[in-house]
């Protein structure tokens, strides 16, 4: 390699270094701006020395109910679990090489849904046992797409396309159960199923906090192995990778954060989805879209629950708005992946 190439290639790595530090010290600014607005705005606006006095065990009148009951744990439950469904989304989609191999995509946050209607519903479980059996079902679901799409390996359009028909199939099963509910186990059931942050409280989000705790640093231990993967299974393996150990390993803990994530917050629409993209064009090309998309994630969560809360005459669950942002680029997706010719 010549000299001339070799400063080149030098100048670009120190260019996307630099965007990169860029652009997750702004996601993280940003992500700690909307934080510090959930705890601060509502109904009732608490300025920021009041709401750091409740965080730091002071109590204030008012302020301690409002800001440490309510809006304290709304808010850190937001923000974990949009770095769960993040990270997690965009494992799949970095490891299996396609933007539809996402968890909401291809069943395995329709089958903690399905679990979780018929534990309300059929079984009459609380909120424990529904959030264990939703847990239970999302780890079960992905082990089986995980299992039916393997042959000599696993390619990422098998899995989508058997992923999605899983996810039909769990879709039906749920409208069949929630046709046979009375009123309150109904509401109960829909109020999940929506993806929603409404009556948070911290014994929701202690096992959400613990899981990102111990499986986030697996997956971020294995963002080299997982960019490896997207040039392929050959190059990979020739580069060094192991190839099923890697997808074994991040697929368990993916779905692990994805299965504590939704049994918390029940399916919030899009979010696993969505993360992986927009933090890749904010990065550009090269570099571990893990972290990025993580905070790209819990930007998402927490802005999305501001404006259903406050943006309209009516309260809207979380997951109503991501999912009216959501779909209109899934349908993008689908028509630029048509236009160009190339399958999913």
């Amino acid at each position: 390699m010549s000299t001339t190439t070799l400063a080149a290639v030098t100048r670009s790595r120190v260019r996307r270094g630099r965007r990169r530090r860029t652009v997750l010290a702004v996601l993280a600014v940003a992500v700690a701006a909307m934080f510090a607005v959930s705890l601060m705005a509502g109904k009732t606006f608490y300025p920021p020395g009041d709401v750091l006095r409740v965080v730091l065990g002071e109590t204030v009148p008012g302020a301690s109910f409002t800001v440490g009951t309510l809006r304290l744990p709304r808010a850190v439950l937001a923000l974990i679990t949009g770095l769960c469904f993040g990270i997690g989304g965009v494992t799949f989609q970095t490891m299996l090489r396609n933007p539809l191999a996402s968890p909401d995509i291809i069943g395995i946050s329709a089958g903690a849904g399905a679990a979780a209607a018929f534990a309300i519903i059929v079984l009459g479980l609380d909120e424990t046992g529904v959030s264990a059996f939703a847990i239970t079902a999302g780890l079960g679901v992905a082990l089986i797409i995980y299992v039916l799409s393997f042959k000599d390996g696993v390619a990422g359009t098998r899995l989508v396309l058997i992923g999605i028909g899983i996810a039909a199939m769990l879709h039906s099963a749920t409208a069949y159960v929630l046709s046979q509910a009375g009123q309150w186990d109904l509401q109960a059931a829909m109020r999940w199923l929506n993806g929603s942050l409404n009556g948070s409280t911290w014994d929701e989000t202690v096992p959400v906090l613990l899981a990102l705790l111990l499986l986030g640093p697996i997956l971020l231990s294995q963002s080299r192995n997982l960019s490896m993967l997207q040039l392929g299974d050959d190059t990979a393996a020739a580069l060094g990778t192991r190839l099923e150990r890697t997808r074994l390993v991040a697929i368990v803990a993916a779905v692990g954060l994805i299965a504590f994530a939704t049994s918390a917050t029940g399916p919030i629409a899009f979010v696993a989805f969505l993360a992986g993209p927009i933090a890749a064009r904010l990065l550009g090309s090269g570099g571990s879209l893990l972290l990025p998309s993580a905070l790209v994630g819990a930007l998402l969560v927490l802005t999305a629950d501001f404006i259903g809360q406050f943006a309209f005459g009516i309260r809207y669950p979380v997951g109503v708005i991501t999912g009216v942002l959501g779909a209109p680029y899934l349908i993008y997706l689908l028509i630029r992946t048509n236009r160009a010719g190339g399958s999913l």
